[in-house]
């Protein structure tokens, strides 16, 4: 009989499931799918689709998505040990603190992108290309060769992330040809930009510290303002991609667009920095939950009506 909980066997199996999600990054797994699943409802209204029919699609989908970005993650864990253990936020991750071995990780991350590949490919077969570029974009161009080379390394980066919602799209219609997927594409594309500078503003310190190229650090506040605003931007003329399917979307897409860019040329001015990189975070984070909500439940009652 067990005295010490820490001694038990739940205990252990606890923290080997904590080791495996911060390995495979859960979080960013959970907040991939959102765009995934906003591309693939997308989908089953544009092409009125009945849901039943496509639902081993879907689960294959979400089966196929979550192995491949948690693989990903997996392999920027491995290769970015070094830079982790400097930086304040990254420094306790399992691959640097040893919890869990390189050859496990690896061995983990390849089982998952053959498992993970598989499932979209009985999706259909450009969901698994889909797939498989989203996952090579995000560990070779971005992870070992623009992350530390270059401050471009987040429109590198976001590429991978923007890629999730042609996953789910061609999981269902495998066919890129239609408008309205390339708008929410580009939506995600360019939504990563100011996103990840107001992380970097935040996060200033650790980034220099582990030599790590952001555009805040290396080419300071006015340039990270100037081309912030650009991407909002080009994210609000963005919005007009959605027009051939649905001037209400384009409409939302375009009013969270506009807010975001008064925010951030109303603030700046008016607050420091870090105010300034904390308010836009923050809308960022809005911004994503709401256009993503508003596209899935949208096309969830079209299909129905």
């Amino acid at each position: 009989m067990y005295t010490n909980v820490e001694d038990s066997p739940t205990a252990e199996k606890e923290s080997w499931l904590s080791i495996l999600s911060q390995t495979v990054k859960v979080g960013i797994i959970k907040s991939n799918l959102i765009p995934m699943l906003a591309g693939l409802t997308l989908a089953l209204y544009t092409y009125h689709y009945s849901l039943l029919p496509k639902l081993p699609n879907i689960i294959l989908a979400f089966i196929g998505s979550a192995l491949v970005i948690g693989a990903a993650c997996a392999y920027n864990n491995l290769y970015d040990r070094d830079i982790d253990a400097v930086m304040e936020r990254t420094k306790n991750r399992p691959t640097v603190t040893g919890s869990i071995k390189p050859a496990t990780v690896m061995w983990l991350a390849i089982i998952m992108t053959i498992v993970g590949l598989g499932a979209l490919y009985f999706a259909s077969p450009l969901s698994s290309l889909m797939g498989f570029l989203g996952m090579f974009f995000y560990v070779v161009p971005y992870t070992m060769w623009t992350k530390r080379r270059t401050i471009y390394n987040t429109e590198v980066g976001s590429i991978s992330g923007a890629i999730p919602t042609l996953i789910g799209w061609t999981a269902i219609k495998p066919d890129l040809s239609h408008p309205a997927i390339w708008g929410l594409f580009f939506i995600m594309l360019i939504w990563q930009m100011p996103h990840f500078y107001a992380i970097a503003l935040r996060k200033y310190d650790e980034y220099k510290a582990a030599n790590v190229p952001m555009l805040p650090v290396v080419k300071g506040m006015k340039r990270t303002y100037l081309q912030t605003n650009i991407y909002l931007v080009l994210l609000i003329a963005s919005s007009f991609l959605m027009a051939p399917l649905s001037w209400g979307l384009t409409i939302v897409a375009l009013i969270l667009g506009v807010i975001w860019l008064i925010l951030s040329l109303r603030i700046y001015n008016k607050a420091d920095t870090k105010k300034w990189a904390k308010t836009l975070f923050i809308f960022s984070l809005i911004h994503m939950t709401a256009l993503f909500s508003t596209v899935i439940v949208y096309s969830l009652i079209g299909m129905f009506l």
